[in-house]
């Protein structure tokens, strides 16, 4: 793991192939092609985050699986190539919230359909009532001219 030098008495890390290897051939990190393997590559990395003393071969796998998995994450949770329709069933979601739970903000149980369905855009103020109930910044529910 670690060299002593003979002229100061200090320790020196030293990288060593065959355990980076080992560790290579165990995780076996690769481009991240979907939900489930970018699961798998944040496990490993959590475990390797909360492991005090990482070796040098260590710290060169949890560097290229943070890569691997920021790739991945940029390309699929891009900000921008998402809709305000789906920023808002991403909201549903994560709250575990249906339909129904928007009637009483969005007024009429036809108008609330039409809007988590994606068949009208939703409008200004229905934004504004949006925002304040899920707590976010209303113009995450409309487009925006640049």
């Amino acid at each position: 793991m670690g060299n002593m030098t003979k002229t100061t008495g200090k320790m020196t890390l030293t990288f060593n192939p065959e355990f980076y290897s080992e560790l290579l051939s165990k995780h076996q990190p690769r481009i991240i092609k979907n939900e489930e393997e970018n699961e798998k590559f944040l496990a490993i990395v959590e475990q390797l985050l909360y492991r005090p003393n990482l070796t040098p071969e260590e710290d060169a796998v949890l560097e290229l699986l943070v890569r691997l998995i920021e790739d991945f994450e940029d390309k699929q949770y891009q900000l921008n190539a998402s809709t305000p329709h789906s920023r808002l069933l991403h909201l549903m979601e994560a709250r575990s919230l249906e339909k129904s739970d928007l009637v009483k903000i969005l007024g009429a149980r036809d108008v609330t359909a039409e809007v988590v369905n994606g068949q009208v855009e939703i409008s200004k103020k229905q934004a504004e009532v949006l925002g304040e109930f899920f707590q976010v910044d209303p113009s995450l529910f409309y487009f925006t001219s640049l």
